[in-house]
């Protein structure tokens, strides 16, 4: 993974990306015990946002780590044969990846997002994976209760919120 979070650096260096976090499951592991998950999930805050047309273009991205030697698996970009999902960050992101935690993973500098913000985007997924990660998340690390509930409303989540708690918790 360090070699990934490398290859993310120098989209930054390069300027073909303006920041980014790292999010999903594997930031989920910097707060939590360990469970699997398979891929490296990567929010991006894009130097442009649009061209001319409205359109999110990646291209030079997927163009600068072809012409490296990563190559596409499903899905998945390979980057030193770790498989990364990268997303063009949407408002909620781009603030998750602006709070995100500056860490050294493996002597690498990268930012991985705060559980306050894993647990929005866990949410906004809902899928049943996603529960269990904020399950975790809530057990297993110190939450900044205002911090969530300011980004539960902001981005409408209050409900999905509440929903959880009654399914997972019975309140």
């Amino acid at each position: 993974m360090k070699n990934a979070i490398r290859v993310m650096n120098e989209l930054k260096e390069k300027g073909l990306i303006k920041d980014y976090a790292i999010g999903g499951a594997i930031a989920a592991l910097r707060w939590t015990e360990p469970f699997f998950t398979q891929d490296l999930d990567v929010f991006i805050i894009l130097e442009e946002e649009a061209d001319e047309r409205g359109f999110i273009v990646l291209s030079p991205i997927y163009e600068y780590l072809k012409e490296r030697g990563h190559v596409w698996k499903g899905h998945w970009i390979m980057m030193e044969g770790i498989p990364v999902d990268i997303f063009p960050a949407d408002p909620l992101e781009k603030e998750a990846v602006a709070e995100a935690e500056e860490i050294e993973y493996e002597g690498v500098k990268t930012k991985v997002l705060t559980p306050e913000y894993l647990i929005a985007l866990f949410l906004r997924a809902g899928r049943d994976k996603d529960w269990r990660k904020i399950q975790m998340l809530l057990e297993q690390c110190e939450i900044d209760s205002e911090r969530l509930q300011r980004i539960l409303s902001q981005y409408g989540l209050c409900e999905k919120f509440r929903d959880f708690e009654d399914k997972r918790y019975g309140r």
